[in-house]
């Protein structure tokens, strides 16, 4: 299989690429890539840093010519995003990738890929394995659990790094570079219940999925207009009750924060006469939703089906504040930037819910480019959250990128680009959480940029990473490294 990687363009790159499918490495578990790339910098007698954070630098000198340049760094994170289809079996923390090519395009079967972050991993270990390339000082920064609350990026120390020009390796559009990013904060909410029994036999339990939705990056995607499957499920189940009462044993949808629930599914009880009633509405809504969300989410399925009765069920008052509560969180884009056309501004994800030890657990990521928009909503969800009872964390608040387009990396990387390619790249602000505007509150000095090839559907077991886009991104970098 790995021959088949080789024979792409860039070889080296792509070698890379596949052994990090063969890593396991969700954020957590960063263990072995970490291990992978200490080996990777002894067996090239290259200088390597392991910080307390966990985050590894591998120090390579200049080339001839160049060895006096100043020194560029080269970022990228080793962890990714664990989503799998539900009826794929695999084990993120020990089970390798199952990469293919399709086409123009690299998949993996049933799970994501990985290309976010290890395309960018694989191009600086490819830089620094190089023998023909000319480039100035190199630091290869490898960061760690980023998909999780850029967390390497937060922790790292203050005087590390020597460079001063920073080229982030974690964009997923060819063509474009970006100079600023949102920051973003964690909002978790908890509500807690009492068990009740099923108020009499004459109830019928069903298992009520919500499947087929896209999903996607919480902050790249959400402007999408695409649906999230826990809103979807709070729409229902709110209608249900409603209309006949309902009585809810367990919920859960969502994996990660920073994606967009694909999936989500709830166990429920009502009086076995409206067996017909419940699954005519969830056709109607189903109907309802599919009319919507036609051009982005078609293939939404509400399914419903009789199960075991459990014996226990959330007190039917906390069921209630839930099902008023989840449709009344705001989700979505929450604001348009006024500077930048085109580029979400503040937007907030509903992004996990659960059941656990007698409390209901919700989790929610906010982002926005402006830092008092993003406190502002923070301070929304929280007063709404505990108006309904609820218990509210808010964590892991990060600051955005602020664009500095004068900068002489950029005008270098314009010039380098039309040199290349014909025409300029589309210089933009990304509504998501680059680790630019961390590393950049710790080194003020550092000039930044970040570029990468097409990868589409990332944080979805639908992600790819586009061949060609690889080879013109990796011709880019070696381009901008030579001119430095």
């Amino acid at each position: 299989m790995k021959e088949q990687f080789l024979s792409l363009n860039p070889s080296s790159l792509w070698g890379y690429f596949y052994d990090f499918t063969q890593i396991p490495r969700p954020s957590f578990h960063e263990d072995q890539v970490i291990e992978y790339l200490i080996q990777f910098a002894k067996e090239k007698s290259l200088e390597c840093i392991k910080d307390k954070a966990g985050n590894i630098i591998i120090r390579k000198p200049g080339t001839k010519g160049l060895e006096n340049a100043p020194a560029v760094v080269l970022q990228s994170h080793v962890d990714m995003v664990p989503q799998k289809n539900n009826d794929t079996e695999h084990d993120f923390e020990n089970d390798p990738l199952k990469p293919y090519i399709d086409e123009d395009w690299v998949k993996a079967k049933g799970t994501t890929l990985g290309a976010d972050n290890g395309i960018g991993c694989s191009a600086i270990l490819a830089v620094l394995a190089s023998t023909d390339i000319a480039h100035p000082p190199i630091e290869g920064l490898f960061t760690i659990e980023e998909e999780t609350g850029l967390t390497g990026a937060s922790n790292l120390e203050k005087n590390v790094l020597k460079g001063k020009l920073m080229l982030n390796l974690d964009s997923e559009d060819e063509g474009e570079v970006f100079i600023g990013c949102a920051g973003g904060c964690d909002s978790t909410v908890w509500l807690s219940f009492t068990e009740q029994e099923c108020p009499s036999n004459e109830y019928i339990a069903y298992k009520i999925s919500i499947t087929g939705l896209k999903g996607g990056h919480s902050g790249i995607d959400i402007s999408k207009k695409r649906a999230n499957a826990i809103r979807v499920m709070g729409h229902l189940l709110l209608n249900i009750d409603e209309k006949f009462g309902v009585l809810l044993a367990d919920i859960e949808g969502g994996t990660k924060r920073n994606a967009i629930p694909r999936e989500c599914f709830a166990t429920v009880a009502l009086p076995n006469w409206e067996d017909e009633n419940i699954k005519a509405l969830a056709a109607d809504l189903e109907k309802l939703y599919k009319e919507e969300l036609a051009t982005e989410d078609n293939d939404l399925k509400i399914t419903i089906e009789e199960c075991t009765l459990p014996e226990k069920f959330i007190d039917t008052e906390t069921a209630h504040t839930l099902f008023s509560l989840v449709n009344q969180l705001p989700n979505g884009v929450i604001s348009w930037s006024k500077s930048v056309s085109d580029i979400v501004e503040t937007s907030t994800n509903l992004a996990i819910i659960k059941v656990e030890n007698s409390i209901i657990n919700i989790d929610m990521l906010q982002r926005s480019s402006v830092d008092e928009a993003k406190e502002y909503l923070c301070q929304q969800i929280k007063t709404l959250c505990e108006s309904f009872g609820a218990t509210v964390q808010q964590s892991n608040d990060y600051p955005g990128w602020d664009p500095k387009p004068e900068s002489t990396l950029l005008s270098k990387a314009k010039v380098v680009h039309k040199n290349l390619f014909g025409k300029e790249p589309e210089v933009k602000v990304i509504h998501a959480g680059l680790e630019c505007g961390i590393i950049g509150n710790r080194y003020p000095e550092m000039q930044m940029i970040s570029f990468g090839p097409n990868i589409r559907e990332a944080h979805t077991p639908n992600e790819k990473v586009q061949i060609s886009s690889v080879a013109n991104f990796w011709k880019y970098l070696c381009e901008i490294l030579k001119s430095n």
